[in-house]
Protein backbone atom coordinates (compact mmCIF):
# COMPACT_ATOMS: atom_id res chain seq x y z
CA UNK A 1 0.00 0.00 0.00
CA UNK A 2 1.05 3.21 -1.07
CA UNK A 3 2.37 5.98 1.88
CA UNK A 4 -0.12 8.20 0.86
CA UNK A 5 -3.42 7.95 -0.78
CA UNK A 6 -5.69 10.47 -2.70
CA UNK A 7 -9.33 10.46 -0.97
CA UNK A 8 -10.88 8.10 -3.16
CA UNK A 9 -8.30 5.38 -2.21
CA UNK A 10 -7.94 6.32 0.86
CA UNK A 11 -11.99 5.60 1.62
CA UNK A 12 -11.89 2.77 -0.76
CA UNK A 13 -9.17 1.44 1.82
CA UNK A 14 -11.43 1.97 5.12
CA UNK A 15 -14.59 0.43 3.55
CA UNK A 16 -16.38 3.87 3.49
CA UNK A 17 -17.15 6.16 1.20
CA UNK A 18 -16.10 9.63 0.25
CA UNK A 19 -18.76 11.60 2.01
CA UNK A 20 -17.98 9.76 5.38
CA UNK A 21 -14.23 10.90 5.41
CA UNK A 22 -15.41 14.38 4.75
CA UNK A 23 -18.17 14.40 7.80
CA UNK A 24 -15.32 12.73 9.72
CA UNK A 25 -13.40 15.45 9.33
CA UNK A 26 -16.02 18.65 9.54
CA UNK A 27 -17.11 16.68 12.78
CA UNK A 28 -13.43 16.62 14.07
CA UNK A 29 -12.81 12.93 13.55
CA UNK A 30 -9.97 13.43 11.11
CA UNK A 31 -7.97 15.89 10.67
CA UNK A 32 -7.65 17.97 7.51
CA UNK A 33 -4.79 16.06 5.07
CA UNK A 34 -2.20 18.13 3.85
CA UNK A 35 -1.11 18.37 0.32
CA UNK A 36 2.16 17.88 -0.09
CA UNK A 37 2.59 20.74 -2.80
CA UNK A 38 0.23 18.57 -5.82
CA UNK A 39 -3.50 20.35 -4.54
CA UNK A 40 -4.65 17.01 -3.62
CA UNK A 41 -5.05 16.05 -0.39
CA UNK A 42 -2.75 12.89 0.67
CA UNK A 43 -3.91 10.89 3.88
CA UNK A 44 -1.24 8.76 5.69
CA UNK A 45 -1.29 5.04 6.63
CA UNK A 46 -1.85 6.65 10.38
CA UNK A 47 -4.36 8.52 9.10
CA UNK A 48 -5.77 5.67 8.04
CA UNK A 49 -5.21 3.32 11.12
CA UNK A 50 -7.07 6.08 13.02
CA UNK A 51 -10.56 5.86 10.32
CA UNK A 52 -10.36 2.40 10.39
CA UNK A 53 -10.01 2.70 14.55
CA UNK A 54 -13.33 4.78 13.62
CA UNK A 55 -14.89 2.18 11.88
CA UNK A 56 -14.59 -0.35 14.47
CA UNK A 57 -15.45 1.19 17.37
CA UNK A 58 -18.79 1.98 15.74
CA UNK A 59 -19.30 -1.32 14.91
CA UNK A 60 -19.02 -2.43 18.65
CA UNK A 61 -21.82 0.17 19.11
CA UNK A 62 -19.79 3.51 20.24
CA UNK A 63 -21.17 6.69 18.87
CA UNK A 64 -18.94 9.50 17.02
CA UNK A 65 -18.91 10.90 20.26
CA UNK A 66 -18.14 8.56 22.23
CA UNK A 67 -15.32 7.57 19.67
CA UNK A 68 -13.79 10.69 19.57
CA UNK A 69 -13.21 10.25 23.64
CA UNK A 70 -11.72 7.29 22.47
CA UNK A 71 -9.61 8.79 20.19
CA UNK A 72 -8.52 11.40 23.17
CA UNK A 73 -7.11 9.20 25.39
CA UNK A 74 -3.53 7.80 25.63
CA UNK A 75 -3.39 4.37 25.62
CA UNK A 76 -0.67 3.94 27.77
CA UNK A 77 -2.01 5.76 30.05
CA UNK A 78 -5.30 5.67 29.89
CA UNK A 79 -6.36 1.86 30.19
CA UNK A 80 -8.87 2.29 33.07
CA UNK A 81 -10.16 5.70 31.59
CA UNK A 82 -10.74 3.36 28.43
CA UNK A 83 -11.82 0.56 30.34
CA UNK A 84 -14.61 2.47 32.36
CA UNK A 85 -16.02 3.81 28.79
CA UNK A 86 -16.05 0.00 27.81
CA UNK A 87 -17.94 -1.05 30.30
CA UNK A 88 -20.35 1.71 30.49
CA UNK A 89 -20.94 0.92 26.92
CA UNK A 90 -21.49 -2.93 27.92
CA UNK A 91 -24.21 -1.66 30.26
CA UNK A 92 -25.95 0.59 27.88
CA UNK A 93 -26.28 -2.30 25.23
CA UNK A 94 -27.49 -5.40 28.00
CA UNK A 95 -30.16 -2.80 28.60
CA UNK A 96 -31.17 -2.30 25.65
CA UNK A 97 -30.86 -6.13 25.06
CA UNK A 98 -33.36 -6.48 27.95
CA UNK A 99 -35.39 -3.75 26.50
CA UNK A 100 -35.51 -5.38 22.98
CA UNK A 101 -36.55 -8.86 25.08
CA UNK A 102 -39.38 -7.65 26.68
CA UNK A 103 -40.70 -5.57 23.53
CA UNK A 104 -40.25 -9.40 21.42
CA UNK A 105 -41.89 -11.17 24.53
CA UNK A 106 -44.94 -8.35 24.58
CA UNK A 107 -44.86 -8.32 20.51
CA UNK A 108 -45.15 -12.58 20.68
CA UNK A 109 -47.85 -12.22 22.98
CA UNK A 110 -49.71 -10.02 20.95
CA UNK A 111 -49.38 -12.21 17.40
CA UNK A 112 -50.69 -15.05 19.73
CA UNK A 113 -53.74 -13.21 20.63
CA UNK A 114 -54.63 -12.91 16.66
CA UNK A 115 -54.00 -16.84 15.68
CA UNK A 116 -57.21 -19.06 15.25
CA UNK A 117 -59.35 -15.97 15.09
CA UNK A 118 -60.76 -16.66 11.86
CA UNK A 119 -63.53 -13.73 10.75
CA UNK A 120 -63.79 -12.87 13.90
CA UNK A 121 -64.41 -9.07 13.53
CA UNK A 122 -62.05 -6.51 15.35
CA UNK A 123 -58.44 -6.86 16.16
CA UNK A 124 -56.91 -8.43 19.40
CA UNK A 125 -53.88 -6.52 18.28
CA UNK A 126 -55.24 -3.22 17.45
CA UNK A 127 -57.27 -3.11 20.30
CA UNK A 128 -54.33 -4.23 22.56
CA UNK A 129 -52.27 -1.24 21.35
CA UNK A 130 -55.64 1.24 21.03
CA UNK A 131 -56.00 0.83 25.13
CA UNK A 132 -55.69 3.59 27.57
Amino acid sequence: MAKSMTIGKFAEAAGVNVETVRYYQRVGLLAEPGTGGSGYRRYSLQELRRLRFIKRAQGLGFTLAEVGGLLTLDSARSCEATRETAANKLELIEQRMRDLSAMRHALTDLIGRCDNKGDRVGCPLIDALAED
